[in-house]
């Protein structure tokens, strides 16, 4: 099989997992969880975003949650619009993260724009973000069936990663968005785009685990020449404009797997069960996730 020998996690726990998280979670209880992410080895991660605390109010300390957080490896900051843009330029953060549906209905209710009103506005910043020396990486949700439109075309995928390729990006992250794909989809979707793009930037499979089918899309994905993955530590999270849609799929489970398969992640597990067990007294959802729960059973019967 064509898989590689070393995979990188992206770790968006602290972002995309908590943004929808219904109890409010107290700023120091995310500075700790991101720090044991960090020291379980996790270096590319999601530290929090630029959103308007009126519709996002859990990213309501992204500043405080910045300056105590940010070092020198890719601590990415999502930021959807100029007003995000404006706000990452009075930090230190150097690696930027902005996003847009492939569906135009998602993308209408996620940020009230087409997407092709959204790629024009993101041109200009994308420019003036590189020409300032900031790496970018460009979310794609929707990439494979939509809440309100069904199932994506993949050439539409891979016109809108075209274009943010054109735009200078150095990353792309493709969303399974509401956990729909089947791993001969995801197969197919990502060997298209590393064949177009691989050459031209980092290519990152991003995918929830609503159904169950996370674990072999990422099996799949690897065999499509995928070695980068946004996983999310407890399988937190789940979009708040895209119903239905659970968590992404747990970290620990993509690791364990990846490390029975002989493929290298540097992730400490024993660690980063610890930043989980940090963490789940904050959140309202219970962890789910294979491994840490048979590590919870473990260290009770022990």
């Amino acid at each position: 099989m064509n898989i590689p020998e070393k995979v990188t996690i992206i770790e968006v726990g602290p972002r995309d997992g908590l943004q929808n998280e219904k109890k409010q979670v107290p700023t120091d209880a995310k500075i700790s969880f991101i720090k044991r992410l960090k020291n379980a080895g996790l270096k590319e991660m999601e530290l929090t975003s630029f959103v308007s605390p009126k519709w996002v109010p859990q990213m309501g300390d992204a500043k405080e949650v910045i300056e105590a957080c940010l070092d020198n490896e890719r601590n990415f900051v999502l930021a959807p619009n100029r007003k995000g843009i404006d706000r990452v330029y009075e930090t230190d953060v150097k690696h930027v993260a902005v996003f847009v549906g492939v569906s135009s209905s998602f993308n209408k209710k996620n940020i009230n724009k087409t997407t092709e009103e959204s790629m024009e506005e993101l041109k200009p910043i994308i420019t003036e973000l590189k020409q300032k020396g900031y790496f970018v990486r460009a979310c794609i949700s929707t990439s494979f069936y939509c809440p309100y439109d069904g199932k994506i075309d993949p050439e539409n995928v891979v016109a809108l990663c075209t274009q943010f390729a054109d735009y200078g990006v150095d990353e792309l992250s493709v969303a399974d968005t509401i956990g729909m794909a089947n791993p001969l989809e995801s197969y197919e979707l990502f060997k298209k785009l590393n064949d177009v793009l691989g050459d031209r930037l980092l290519l990152t499979a991003h995918f929830h685990d609503t159904r169950g089918m996370a674990l072999a899309n990422v099996f799949a994905s690897l065999q499509a020449g995928i070695s980068r993955f946004d996983t999310s530590a407890g399988g937190l999270g789940g979009c708040p404009f895209a119903p239905g849609a659970t968590g992404n799929v747990a970290t620990e489970d993509v690791v364990y797997m990846l490390e029975q398969m002989g493929i290298e992640t540097g992730v400490d597990l024993p660690e980063l069960h610890k930043a989980i067990q940090g963490i789940s007294t904050h959140v309202s959802r219970k962890i789910e996730s294979k491994y840490y729960n048979l590590n919870d059973k473990t260290h009770s019967l022990s």
